[in-house]
């Protein structure tokens, strides 16, 4: 099959900087590992006793850790300018809790491992977006953001097959978590191999917002990041639906396979529509999409259905993944890189934390109907909100120190 040489080169990030197509190669492996565990995790969770609920509360607090401790790990990055530590520290933390997940013998144990994952998470996200913002031109920050997240998705389409693959095989859970070291150790030599010490020279040029009227732009676009984020509740409650619908443990680990194919598909060319249209106006069309699509669930009538609206839904990341980064580099004005994408994902995250906890508790005790409908609706609200905010009039400036 002949692939045209225009789509070979947006796939293979042809002109993009080499530290962001390795960061790209950490990404793919973590993710490997990632994905791996995270389509039998709600299974896995149940069967040691735990429930919707404490499926629930475990996402939030995970969500919660992420949140605060990306804002701290960010602008610590960018007051030490060298963020490596932070990329590999974050990489590091998370490839050693895969073995110990294999050992574990309560829910709570699952709980704790899981926050500790998304702590390290944490640490690496601000520096390691940093050092991709400071690496290209304004002009193409989208597309190398969503270049990052696609690879970040084929890793996570690669995963669920291997996990396939060992469970037809049959092997045991707890042997699929073990194996998931491996990828993850990958990608942990990856950062400390190949990922220079030192930001990039184009890391000290930023953007200065112009005045008070981008500041309250900048409030304003956090606001509704943080609204967006209470209709994000975690994707494991779509693995949890699909099981109810009647897709067992391999099944569900090929449809999450299809779904990350999918979303890396969708990434490099959303990328390209944010930095020709605007960051802002692929958020406002990928958040509507995101609302339509929840609706959906809502309302499908069968397995087949919504398998069918898992497409749209992770198509429409390709949208909203490149854009958000840079429409908080843009926004955060005289900020520095790693503290304005840390407060960005503070605000979302925190959106999440209640998203995930408000999901599982409306899940039990109504519907995930329900559940779905009224996430689907404040999506749209989330919509409308960043559809009011103006990036602000700039320039390149010199050192943010």
């Amino acid at each position: 099959m002949n692939v045209p040489s225009g789509w070979r080169r947006l796939y293979a990030g042809t002109g993009l900087p080499p530290i962001v197509r390795r960061l790209g190669a950490v990404s793919f492996f973590q993710d490997v590992a990632s994905e791996m565990v995270y389509p039998l995790l709600p299974g896995f969770l149940v069967a040691l006793g735990g429930g919707p609920a404490l499926l629930g509360l475990m996402e939030s607090a995970a969500d919660g850790v992420v949140a605060f401790v990306k804002a701290w790990a960010g602008k610590a990055s960018d007051a030490s300018g060298r963020r490596k530590g932070f990329v590999a520290f974050g990489y590091g933390g998370s490839a050693a809790a895969r073995p110990l997940l294999a050992a574990v013998a309560s829910p709570w144990q699952v709980l704790a491992l899981r926050v500790w994952d998304r702590f390290a998470k944490g640490v690496r996200s601000a520096p390691r977006d940093a050092l991709i913002a400071g690496s290209v031109a304004p002009r193409g920050r989208s597309y190398a953001f969503a270049f990052h997240r696609g690879l970040d998705h084929l890793g996570a389409a690669t995963g669920p097959l291997a996990t396939a693959a060992m469970v037809a095989l049959g092997a045991p859970v707890r042997l699929v978590f073990l194996a998931a070291t491996v990828p993850a150790l990958a990608g942990f030599l990856t950062v400390v191999a190949a990922v220079p010490t030192d930001a990039p020279a184009l890391a000290r040029r930023q953007t200065r917002a112009a005045g008070g009227a981008a500041r309250r732009g900048w409030r304003r676009a956090l606001a509704a990041a943080a609204f967006f984020g209470l209709a994000n509740a975690s994707d494991a409650f779509l693995l949890l639906r699909a099981g109810e619908l009647g897709l067992g443990a391999a099944a569900l680990a090929l449809v999450w396979s299809a779904f990350h194919v999918v979303r890396w598909l969708a990434s490099a060319p959303g990328g390209r529509l944010a930095d020709r249209f605007g960051a802002r106006v692929s958020l406002v069309l990928g958040w509507i999409a995101y609302g339509l699509v929840y609706l959906g669930f809502a309302f499908a009538p069968g397995l087949a259905t919504f398998l069918i609206l898992m497409v749209p839904y992770a198509a429409h990341v390709g949208l909203v993944e490149g854009a958000e980064r840079t429409l908080a580099v843009e926004l955060g004005g005289s900020g520095r890189a790693g503290a304005s994408l840390g407060a960005w994902q503070r605000a979302t995250g925190l959106g999440a934390v209640v998203a995930s906890a408000l999901f599982g508790v409306v899940a039990s005790a109504l519907s995930m109907r329900v559940a779905f409908a009224a996430s689907g609706g404040l999506a749209w609200v989330g919509a409308i909100l960043i559809a009011g905010v103006r990036a602000p009039a700039s320039g390149p400036v010199g050192s943010a120190r």
